[in-house]
């Protein structure tokens, strides 16, 4: 094992002891974590905060097996410097810069993480930490969402939230496509952030008549992929902008945890969408405004079969292996031109499983 000068001191982390309002977290000194065989030790210049993080602090299971054991250290991404090897870990490793997620296992939320040495990426020295954090985590969630949706030069795309994190990136990648892209944010403020990320209409959904500032900016254009991870009004308004063929791709549960005023997610409403949930994970939902019989739920979380990475269409249902070796499940449904126009009053809705 290679130590590192500064063994054995006591560092800072921030723990929970119970579940419940941000309070409850406690800024302390803890052990230092040392770094059995295969593993290795980061000094913490930065760890992701998301909103699962804040869900699962409040004590909700979120798309987890359970809640996590208290007490605990949370935070489940990290960037900083390797300072110490446990055995078998090859000694090139010791002083580089590196991000990691650390999968199922909390932890970041401290001056020092232990994590296994296949979870660790370098860092290219033209990215900082925080930029390094942001890509293992909400980086590969977006890259995730995109191989079944691919945007390109012909597309509107439209992204709500697209001043979180995942919608920021959404809005990057559908522009270097090439793609025209509309970034639905919640006040003039986060719209303007959308904005000067490079969308090219930034709206604010506050605002009652934003559908119709769309309709009259796109002229005759109509969207071709929403890429919802809101759900609530805002996306309903979204997909109905959408064109024949248009695509709608839903991932995440941001407005189902949050239960704010925009409306329920389509994954919690009533109807045919309200799949009974996962063991493995929260159920995921895909609708479009076709006429023909909606897909029944995936009994037994029972995954559909891989898409292969060379078509550049996707079918309906599709795959990824994450960076944490853990696996979401996604459904991509792309509306028939002949039925997509018409308006059914319940669109057709199918699901998949979500595990994290």
């Amino acid at each position: 094992m290679t130590q590192p000068s500064s063994w054995g001191v006591t560092m800072h982390a921030v723990r929970l002891y119970a579940f419940g309002p941000a309070e409850n977290l406690t800024y302390e000194q803890a052990p230092d974590p040392v770094p059995g065989p295969g593993r290795v030790r980061i000094a913490v210049a930065a760890a992701g905060v998301h909103l699962l993080d804040a869900a699962l602090r409040a004590g909700h299971r979120g798309p987890l097996p359970e809640r996590p054991a208290l007490p605990t250290v949370p935070g489940r991404e990290v960037a900083g410097v390797v300072d110490a090897l446990g055995d078998g870990v090859d000694g090139l490793w010791l002083g580089r810069r590196v991000v990691a997620h650390l999968g199922l296992a909390p932890g970041g939320y401290a001056e020092l993480a232990v994590t296994g040495v296949d979870r660790v990426h370098e860092i290219p020295r033209n990215l900082d930490f925080a930029a390094a954090v942001a890509m293992i985590g909400t980086g590969r969630t977006a890259l995730g969402i995109v191989q079944f949706a691919e945007p390109g030069p012909e597309d509107v795309v439209v992204v709500p939230a697209a001043a979180g994190g995942v919608g920021t990136l959404l809005v990057q990648y559908a522009k270097n496509a090439g793609a025209t892209v509309v970034g639905l944010a919640g006040g003039p403020e986060k719209a303007a952030r959308v904005r000067a990320n490079g969308a090219d209409l930034a709206v604010d959904y506050t605002d009652t008549a934003w559908p119709a500032k769309v309709r009259a900016d796109l002229g005759a254009g109509q969207a071709s992929i929403v890429y919802d991870g809101v759900g609530g009004e805002a996306a309903r308004q979204a997909v109905a902008l959408l064109g024949p063929g248009g695509r709608h791709l839903v991932f995440g549960w941001s407005a189902e945890a949050s239960g704010r005023a925009g409306g329920t997610s389509s994954r919690a409403s009533p109807g045919p969408c309200s799949a009974p949930r996962c063991s493995a994970g929260r159920a995921a939902c895909t609708h479009s405004n076709s006429a023909r019989s909606p897909r029944p739920p995936t009994a037994g979380c029972v995954p559909p079969s891989p898409v292969s990475p060379s078509r550049t269409r996707p079918p309906r249902t599709a795959h990824s292996r994450t960076a944490d070796r853990s696996e979401r499940w996604y459904w991509s449904h792309e509306a028939p031109a002949e039925t997509h126009g018409q308006r059914p009053g319940r669109p057709e809705r199918t699901h998949g499983c979500n595990t994290p």
